[in-house]
């Protein structure tokens, strides 16, 4: 391990977050809601901390494995939920705990949606613009970033890479050089939010709303800047305009990339993740319309399509935006619901969950088990369209999937052991884990009410979920320390 290594990369970063802050500052100087101070603040303090870490190594040359990429990635997203949470601390409205301000900073950062400020519709402008904005640089994950800018300073980019995206990425590498892919990625977020800014104002959307909603939108985040969601707006025209992005957003972005460089958009079909997940969201659509209609939730059959619609890809791609209270409609589409979270975004794409490619892995491979039952010496390997799948990507998927578990169960009895009763615990964890965002019973509308302790217990979900499992949990065990 190289601390200086790290130690150069992490005051670079730093110091590039603290740019974040000029933005809100402009916000706070145009709408003149007298929220600045906080922000220059938090930009001198950033930005010094930055330095003061970066200078006493900025000449080291200093290579940067695969073991400090781990270590760079979850320092930086720790740091950066704790320096995110500074203008929430200072600002006036809302005054915000240290506890709450992390919990919001982090919620934003790693794209998950939940809140604890109630009346958000009375905050200033600023504070709106800087949650959306959050959401907006965690969802491609700054450290993306980061790698078209590092190797112009002399530093390695591919370790980052590959520890903020662990797991089985098809095409992980679309380009020659991780520069020009982290760039490629880059141009699609950014496209794909201008078409979303610009669709939203088509809409009816104001611009201050369509570009808070579009950057939250397309992270596949949830954040809104009015306490009601989506529903705040009671347009259909724009609750459609947030299916189709949320749809977008939930695909690998590798596909987009591959799509617009062939000009063949038939290339989404011949992805076999591309199909599980559409037909995911498609099956669900129908089953909740179904369920929302005759269980009498909605009288007529277009408003249960049209909720239904919206519910299923808002909390399916684990967004978060609401149109209605999901949280008090019958408990079989509450439950139906939050599990939808449990598979999320595809690999590669801006959501979270488990993610659909790895499911759809465990079930060709439950399949496959069941198939060497009635033929115990066949050879029955596990396929992704025409493709095999490599054994060692198999086994990682499993890896995977009970690391998840056992991190979900025990941050479960956790939030149990505070006196948190189960249903909320339950729904909390799956919500935060997930980087869903809104959860049922005590966290259906928000996570006010929760105590600090569970709060600092959700944080970790929300790191957790965002950066896959194996990249903190590697952390934890003594191999990775041993030289």
């Amino acid at each position: 391990m190289k601390p200086s290594a790290v130690q150069k990369v992490l005051g670079l970063l730093l110091t590039l977050f603290s740019l974040s802050m000029i933005p809100p500052m402009l916000v706070s100087l145009w709408y003149r809601d007298g929220a600045i101070l906080p922000f220059l603040s938090a930009f001198v303090l950033i930005s010094s901390i930055g330095l003061l870490i970066l200078l006493p190594v900025f000449r080291r040359q200093d290579e940067l494995r695969l073991r400090d990429g781990f270590l760079v990635v979850v320092l930086f997203w720790t740091v950066l939920g704790i320096s995110g949470s500074l203008p929430f601390i200072m600002v006036d409205n809302p005054h915000l705990s240290v506890t709450d301000a992390v919990f919001e900073s982090m919620s934003g950062l790693t794209t998950t949606g939940a809140t604890v400020i109630v009346g958000i519709d009375d905050l200033p402008r600023s504070i709106l613009y800087y949650r959306q904005q959050l959401q907006w640089l965690g969802g491609m994950g700054i450290i993306v970033l980061a790698v078209a800018v590092l190797p112009m300073l002399g530093i390695g980019g591919m370790q980052l890479y590959r520890a903020e995206t662990p797991g089985p990425m098809k095409d992980a590498k679309l380009t020659p050089r991780i520069t020009e892919t982290a760039k490629a990625l880059w141009y699609i977020y950014l496209g794909l939010t201008i078409a979303c800014i610009a669709a939203y104002r088509i809409a009816g959307m104001s611009l201050f709303d369509a570009v808070g909603h579009a950057f939250s939108t397309v992270a596949i985040g949830g954040f809104s800047t009015h306490d009601a969601s989506i529903g705040f707006f009671d347009s259909r025209a724009i609750e459609m305009v947030a299916v189709v992005f949320m749809l977008l957003s939930g695909v690998n972005f590798a596909l987009h990339f591959l799509a617009w460089n062939r000009r063949r958009p038939s290339v989404y079909w011949h992805d076999s993740e591309f199909r599980f997940y559409f037909s995911l969201m498609s099956v669900s659509t129908v089953v909740v319309t179904l369920a929302l209609y005759y269980m009498g939730t909605y009288s007529r059959w277009w408003d249960a399509f049209t909720q239904g619609l919206f519910q299923v890809v808002s909390i399916g791609s684990t967004t978060g935006f609401t149109t209605a209270e999901f949280y008090v409609w019958p408990p079989f589409l509450q439950i139906l619901l939050l599990f939808a979270s449990f598979v999320g975004g595809c690999a590669g794409s801006t959501g979270g969950g488990i993610k659909v490619i790895r499911f759809l892995l465990l079930i060709k491979q439950g399949v496959r088990e069941i198939a060497r039952l009635i033929h115990p010496n066949a050879r029955l390997p596990v396929r992704m369209g025409s493709k095999t799948v490599n054994n060692r990507v198999v086994d990682a998927v499993w890896g995977f999937f009970s690391l998840y578990v056992a991190s979900f169960t025990v941050m479960y009895l956790a939030l149990t052991a505070t006196g948190i009763d189960l249903l909320t615990a339950f729904s909390a964890v799956a919500a935060c884990i997930n980087n869903l965002g809104p959860g049922l019973a005590q966290v259906g509308a928000n996570y006010a009410e929760l105590h600090d302790p569970a709060k600092w217990i959700l944080c970790f979900a929300m790191l957790l979920g965002r950066l896959e499992i194996f990249t903190l949990l590697v952390l934890l065990t003594p191999a990775f320390w041993r030289r």
